[in-house]
């Protein structure tokens, strides 16, 4: 199965956002990242764990507030690099826990919240 998320816009109103479904490549991370119209990942604001092949409902809860309006990227990271396995590492432009790509392009969804 190819790596992929699938989610669609919804209420952020509990603090937490979810994929339906995600398959990962390995054993890693449903990173949630701001973004814009450009669509470029932004701040991480959430993240769930993944393990490799289908994972049905992600829930990541998130760390800051997201308002309505408010574009999410759902991206899937890998367990790669870190100090600690089982502990999200990444920062914005780091190598630890870094997204994973497929033909040179993120596997992502963006949606919005609700």
């Amino acid at each position: 199965m190819a790596p992929m998320v699938d989610a669609a816009d919804q209420s952020v109103e509990n603090g937490v956002v979810s994929a339906s479904s995600v398959i990962a490549p390995a054993n890693g991370w449903m990173v949630v990242h701001r973004t814009d119209s450009e669509m470029k990942p932004g701040p991480v604001v959430g993240y769930a764990p993944l393990r490799e092949g289908e994972n049905t409902d992600v829930a990541a809860i998130l760390q800051e507030d997201v308002a309505t309006g408010d574009m999410l990227m759902l991206m899937v990271h890998g367990e790669d690099g870190g100090m600690s396995t089982g502990v999200f590492e990444y920062t914005l432009g780091a190598k630890e826990d870094g997204p994973i790509k497929i033909d040179d392009k993120l596997v992502m969804k963006v949606i919005t919240a609700q």
